[in-house]
């Protein structure tokens, strides 16, 4: 390159001459709602928020946990896989891994001694590819090798030269132009020119190559090129693509070196050994891990510091993302990305992560907005650096499962590592990061928004004071729902990720004057409920009591009903059914949100899945014929209360009726009805309004009436007391 010539930019584009876009104007950490004070959405109800919070966050947070999923009835609660991850990562020591390699810079040029070659591959693993690499160098004396970093690449190279017997080395500069690579081809016999360096406007081309083979056929050398994410080639140049050896291959081999054939053998069992192989780790630090054992077998290691030592590594490699210069804004941003929306559409995640990088640079080059070019960029190469994969599988949207190409980081650590490195780490991030979040929050699709709430959540957990005051107290006291919903959601998960003083939180917001934040509380315990009941249920009828009679039915009021009929149709359901059948011996506002949301339960099916027997009825079957349980009992008097109190008579006798018309199709409905309902008939006005129910039950869409009902009528008949004269 002349020295007139200006080195290409690596980011994606700056315009310094264009104003700042009213979108990208300042906001303060506090800000999370600039709409009108009239603009405000109506709240997604808890039943398909709930499901959309378990359909769309991460695996790794929720693992196999019930608390939001799951059955609605009866769900087991498991711990939550992720809690142990990020409370690994935030409070685990911070351990130095140092990568072996040869001395001094990555890239130095000069001759590399034939004792330093011989002692760098001395302890190489063949493979499949390395013997394709081999035969081509034999042939062509230029191999071009492309691969991923740290996948072993360099000193494949060096093998390569070693086998051809071309010693010395010399290692040449990687800025060398593709025009004057002959140039640089003096009198030793092998060349190694590591992760060359091209300009887009200055790939290597096949006339380069052929300019390359006249001059080492001259002198009877090699030359081993090694291509990095950034290489540009013309389309017409042979590549070698790099596949590493396995790193169990690469692990024994090192261990060989280091320790007795039978110490290896016991090295390789360990449990730490194993789940380290598991994991798909670059091979520099299956090296480094090497040296860990040999460590440990000489008693110098603990068998703690060797389980470590995989999360160590995560750790180190997301340092070196955003610590490493040469790593671009538009990539970092990316990275990032990635984190927040691991195993969901890459397309997804490549849109907002362009989203994210306006806002990065906003704050890098003070005001400077960002020009993203719309084609170039390759999905491979981003994937290739975040050591990250692509693979097609069915997402859950509104209108049911729908295939996507989706990305997620190799490792299911990495997501967590590399938010919590974001948060912590560089807090110079964080102003992006909140209008970031705050966007997402408020997007359209249930995908985008549940990561907002997931992402601050894994911040939460890092750094709770922070994530508090700059993310989740904003949004709860937002005047739209959508960001109240998240704040709920974002407590939630951070509950679940093991972070403290959550129910403190949630207790102390549940009496609070402001009705937004009431509000999100109140959704959060619907959420949190089966994981602590009985707080849960002394919340909502804490504040059912503090609910005036003018605002019995708002929006809050609703919610607390609906809260609670989701904590009945939980996990923790059998609790929740004692205390609501208590709650009919307290004050007027308690034993009227235990009726509602127990009659509001009673409209939801079993699993939570259209056209399913009602939930509350097949419990009822099951209570009926258990032994050492009183659900059974306990679920009439809820029923009897709610057909005695003429303010909840009319919802009760509706929801009978579509009981009756789901058992004309289900027979074991219709024998639970037929066990249920002769309880229910206990006085002469319960048997009037029963009976008069069933004989005037309509049929579906105006159909004729269920059969089903006749039978339930028989069935109920003998429970009817005689007429006195």
């Amino acid at each position: 390159m002349s020295p007139a010539e200006p080195a290409e930019d690596p980011r994606p584009g700056t315009d310094r001459t264009a104003g700042r876009p009213e979108d990208e104007a300042p906001e303060t950490a506090a800000e999370t709602d600039t709409e009108p004070a009239e603009e405000t959405d109506a709240p997604q109800d808890v039943w398909s928020a709930r499901r959309d919070l378990w359909h769309h966050s991460p695996g790794i947070m929720l693992g196999s946990s019930a608390a939001i999923g799951g059955s609605l009835v009866g769900g087991d609660q498991h711990g939550v896989s992720g809690g142990r991850v990020v409370g690994d990562v935030i409070m685990g020591s911070k351990t130095e891994i140092h990568y072996g390699g040869w001395a001094g810079p990555a890239y130095a040029s000069g001759d590399l001694p034939q004792d330093v070659l011989e002692r760098l591959t001395a302890l190489f693993a063949g493979c499949e590819t390395f013997d394709t690499a081999l035969a081509v160098l034999r042939t062509e004396r230029v191999v071009v090798l492309t691969g991923a970093p740290f996948t072993g690449r360099r000193t494949a190279a060096l093998n390569l030269l070693r086998q051809v017997g071309a010693s010395p080395v010399c290692i040449l500069d990687p800025d060398t132009s593709p025009a004057e690579l002959p140039l640089e081809l003096g009198s030793s016999q092998g060349f190694l020119l590591g992760d060359m360096i091209t300009r887009r406007n200055q790939p290597l081309r096949e006339s380069h190559l052929r300019a390359v083979q006249a001059k080492l056929a001259e002198h009877g050398s090699y030359l081993v090129i090694t291509a990095g994410l950034h290489t540009s080639f013309e389309d017409t140049v042979r590549t070698t693509q790099w596949k590493p050896p396995a790193p169990e291959a690469v692990l024994r081999a090192h261990l060989g070196a280091r320790v007795t054939e039978d110490e290896a053998g016991a090295l390789l069992r360990l449990a730490a050994t194993r789940d380290f192989l598991a994991r798909q780790h670059q091979l520099r630090e299956v090296v480094a891990f090497s040296q860990e054992l040999a460590a440990y077998a000489r008693g110098e290691r603990r068998a703690e510091e060797l389980e470590r030592f995989s999360l160590t590594a995560v750790e180190q490699q997301v340092q070196e993302w955003f610590d490493d210069g040469t790593v671009s804004l538009h990539d970092k941003a990316f990275l990032i990305a990635l984190a927040a929306f691991d195993e969901g559409p890459y397309a997804l995640t490549a849109e907002l992560s362009d989203l994210l990088y306006g806002f990065l640079l906003n704050i890098e080059e003070g005001g400077v907005r960002a020009r993203i070019p719309v084609f170039g960029t390759s999905i491979a190469k981003r994937l290739q650096l975040a050591r990250a994969r692509r693979y097609p599988e069915n997402e859950h949207t509104e209108w049911g499962p729908v295939r996507q190409m989706k990305s997620a980081f190799l490792d299911d650590r990495t997501p967590m590592a590399l938010l919590v490195e974001v948060w912590t780490g560089h807090p110079s991030s964080r102003p992006a990061l909140v209008r970031w979040l705050k966007r997402l929050a408020e997007d359209g699709r249930p995908l985008v928004r549940n990561r907002a709430a997931a992402t601050a959540a894994v911040l939460a957990a890092a750094d709770l004071p922070s994530a508090m005051a700059l993310l989740i107290e904003p949004w709860a006291a937002a005047r739209r729902y959508r960001f109240c919903l998240a704040a709920a959601n974002a407590l939630t998960l951070a509950h679940l990720l093991d972070t403290p003083n959550i129910p403190r939180i949630l207790h102390d917001w549940c009496t609070e004057e402001s009705g937004r934040i009431r509000w999100t509380a109140i959704r959060a315990y619907a959420l949190l409920g089966p994981e602590m009941p009985e707080v849960a249920l002394a919340a909502l009828s804490g504040a059912a009591r503090d609910v005036d009679a003018e605002a019995a039915g708002g929006e809050e009021a609703e919610e607390l009903v609906h809260s609670t009929a989701v904590l009945l149709l939980s996990g923790a359901g059998p609790t929740v059914l004692s205390r609501l059948a208590g709650f009919l011996q307290d004050e007027q506002s308690v034993r009227d949100l235990a009726l509602r949301a127990f009659l509001e339960a009673c409209t939801k099916a079993e699993d939570d899945v259209d056209e399913a027997r009602p939930a509350l009825l097949a419990w009822y079957a099951r209570a009926a014929v258990a032994t050492g349980v009183e659900d059974d009992r306990l679920l009439v008097s809820l029923w009897r209360a709610a057909l005695g109190e003429r303010a909840h008579t009319g919802a009760a006798l509706d929801t009978l009726r579509d009981w009756v018309r789901q058992a004309d199709t289900d027979p074991e409905s219709e024998a639970a009805l037929s066990a249920l309902l002769p309880s229910l008939a206990v006085a002469g006005p319960d048997h009037q309004r029963l009976s008069h129910l069933l004989r005037t039950v309509p049929g579906a869409h105006g159909g004729p009436p269920p059969s089903a009902a006749a039978r339930l009528l028989a069935a109920l008949t003998p429970a009817l007391p005689t007429a006195r004269s």
